[in-house]
């Protein structure tokens, strides 16, 4: 969305637009109304590498925002409850920069609030399976007291067509880690909004893992408020054919003496698999003392496939002790399958043992021993599935 003038940039003299276009992350027009913003048509920033056309019901359409089943076991420390759009933890974490986050925020009846405390470490399973076929609005609240610890797995099944937001709010010193597992049926779609922000001392630990959905779109977004913060963002994908799988990370240092890292790894294979990662970090005039770097790798399987990765870093202060970016897409390395065959190994096995070395650097960073095992055996039915017989 334009504004009226930005880095002491201002309208050309002719005067015939009155705008200049965003030049920063963090100024993009947000709001929770979805009729503050315009019909998507695909030509926008936030969606020209996303196939809006599949989805129109969830940014023109009406939503059904009523609660949905859930299910989860009893942990001690942590609670699980439906809250009214009054509830004062709703927009403290962020707010909606397009269309259908929008749409989802003006929609929702009651927010699903998962409230954790204690210092004891805990780990806690939020499942949903139950959303139907028609299309859905829904919110949720993530809450870390201060210096409680915790990691909270969001388990995403069965078919929906799901437009939501969730917000992550970290307390002082609070250590949390959120596992976004979508392991959805052929035909969902599913896009969601996540905004965290995070306090003094504290750390998060975001990571999503996609592996099933038709269209899959998770964008986190994380400001670094307090002084001495931390986030580490990972993601896994592994695209089939006609998948889309889509990721926007914004990581906002707004505190001094923070500290993030963002890597992304994913796997395309079969006609039609798309992946598109788009990477912001924004480091801002009071973030001195910042140390930041981020990365993306895919690893192409078969012809037919399409990853975009565009890594973009913003730097308003030079007081920091480093920053960084990388992005690289390619197939497999000769060499490795080589070395692999010469020791006897067959070429689909030794194509699987590459995969598999690939993608668990995410996996074994979890931190959760029995969803790593239960990841590192949906990995292999993904590559199995795929190897002729």
């Amino acid at each position: 969305m334009p504004t009226a003038g930005q880095h002491g940039i201002t309208e050309h003299s002719d005067g015939r637009f009155g705008y200049v276009p965003v030049q920063t992350r963090s100024d993009r027009f947000t709001s929770v109304n979805v009729a503050d913003f315009g019909p998507v048509t695909g030509r926008e920033a936030v969606w020209k590498l996303s196939p809006v056309k599949k989805f129109t019901d969830l940014t023109t359409g009406a939503l059904d925002g009523s609660q949905y089943p859930v299910e989860s076991i009893s942990v001690a420390g942590v609670s699980v409850a439906w809250v009214g759009r009054g509830d004062s933890r709703i927009g403290s974490a962020g707010a909606p920069e397009e269309r259908a986050s929008a749409n989802a925020w003006s929609s929702f009846e009651k927010a699903l609030a998962i409230t954790i405390s204690g210092e004891e470490a805990k780990e806690i399973t939020v499942t949903r399976a139950q959303l139907g076929s028609g299309p859905r609005g829904a919110h949720t609240i993530i809450e870390a007291k201060p210096f409680s610890r915790a990691i909270l797995i969001l388990s995403n099944t069965g078919e929906a067509r799901l437009t939501e937001n969730v917000e992550i709010i970290l307390g002082e010193s609070a250590n949390l880690t959120v596992v976004s597992l979508q392991e959805w049926g052929d035909t969902a779609v599913h896009l969601t909004n996540h905004f965290a922000t995070i306090g003094r001392d504290a750390r998060l630990k975001h990571v999503v893992v996609t592996l099933g959905g038709s269209i899959v779109r998770v964008n986190p977004s994380v400001r670094l408020s307090g002084a001495g913060s931390d986030t580490e963002l990972l993601g896994l994908y592994f695209a089939d054919a006609g998948q889309h799988l889509e990721q926007q990370v914004f990581v906002n240092h707004a505190a001094p003496n923070s500290r993030s890292r963002v890597t992304y790894k994913g796997a395309l294979q079969g006609q039609g698999a798309r992946t598109v990662w788009i990477g912001d970090v924004l480091i801002g005039r009071d973030a001195a003392g910042t140390d930041s770097y981020e990365q993306n790798r895919n690893l192409v399987l078969t012809e037919g496939t399409r990853a975009d990765s565009i890594p973009n870093l913003e730097i308003e202060t030079g007081d920091i002790k480093g920053a960084g970016h990388a992005s690289a897409t390619g197939r497999f390395d000769d060499e490795q399958l080589f070395y692999l065959q010469s020791r006897g190994i067959t070429e689909d096995e030794a194509r699987r043992l590459v995969v598999r070395g690939f993608l668990s650097e995410i996996v074994q960073q979890i931190g959760s021993p029995v969803l790593e095992e239960r990841l590192q055996a949906a990995i292999e039915a993904e590559l199995t599935e795929s190897t002729p017989a």
